[in-house]
């Protein structure tokens, strides 16, 4: 996964807990976590991979857990941020802090899940802002998503973060697949 970022974005660590399989057990669990109302899930696989990255040291060094953020569409559809609730487990673990009020997204133009390399670069171009980068600066920044596939959403929110001073980037999700 961290080839992804590679050249692209100064990622310190790239990590997922599983490699995600459409139509394998993992890949319903993700689906039950993004569109059946199932934010336990999101809460339970954080503290998963909480425990098993802290085996690993993977959080040695970082400063804060920013999940990447939804729409406010997307927000008032399913009631709650998937990303954010994978970022509420593993702070159950590890203590660290859940900053929420740094990058918006500013809205939702289509699901990356049918789209390809190219297509979920432009889908996401532009598409988070800075909020208050003051929460963040000079701090080693650890970015939570759901599922990483070719790491345009991650880019889309470092590049939007770049300017902060001191920010360090590594990013954790709960699956990674090719695209």
């Amino acid at each position: 996964m961290a080839q992804l970022f590679w050249y692209l974005a100064p990622v310190e660590r790239a990590a997922a807990l599983i490699y995600y399989e459409p139509h394998s057990e993992m890949a319903q669990m993700v689906y039950q976590l993004k569109y059946d109302n199932r934010p336990d899930i999101g809460e339970d696989m954080g503290r998963v991979m909480g425990c098993d990255m802290q085996l690993a040291g993977f959080f040695d060094g970082v400063d804060v857990l920013l999940p990447v953020p939804l729409s406010r569409k997307r927000l008032r559809q399913r009631g709650y941020n998937q990303s954010e609730q994978l970022a509420r487990g593993i702070s159950d673990i590890t203590h660290l802090p859940v900053v929420t009020k740094v990058l918006k997204r500013k809205h939702f133009r289509q699901s990356q899940t049918q789209l390809n390399r190219r297509e979920r670069q432009e889908n996401v171009a532009d598409m988070f802002e800075l909020r208050d980068g003051s929460m963040v600066e000079g701090k080693h920044v650890l970015l939570i998503d759901d599922v990483c596939t070719t790491g345009a959403t991650l880019l889309a929110c470092m590049d939007a973060l770049k300017g902060i001073p001191g920010i360090r980037f590594s990013v954790l999700t709960l699956g990674f697949t090719k695209s």
